[in-house]
């Protein structure tokens, strides 16, 4: 797991919690997602609408609980934003 994947994951849990909800994600990559590309957190090419917010969580969450873990979220962006 990479150390932007933990830092991306951390930005969008808003409840901090621990895990992500698919709302979550749509609503933090909305209000944050800018922020995130300029500081280096998130690729530009990485920010979208609300339907890519869906469908990264939908790519993240495996096991289909409606709730995303660190571990979910790290394998599906550190493949998918080249990470390692």
């Amino acid at each position: 797991m990479s150390d932007k994947a933990r830092e991306l994951f951390d930005a969008l849990d808003l409840d901090h919690n621990g895990t992500l909800s698919r709302e979550e994600v749509i609503i933090a990559l909305r209000t944050k997602g800018p922020s995130l590309a300029a500081s280096g957190v998130l690729p530009f090419w990485g920010l979208g609408d609300t339907e890519a917010s869906s469908a990264l969580f939908d790519a993240a969450d495996q096991n289909g609980d409606a709730v995303v873990t660190l571990e979910e979220f790290a394998a599906v962006v550190d493949r998918r934003f080249g990470w390692h």
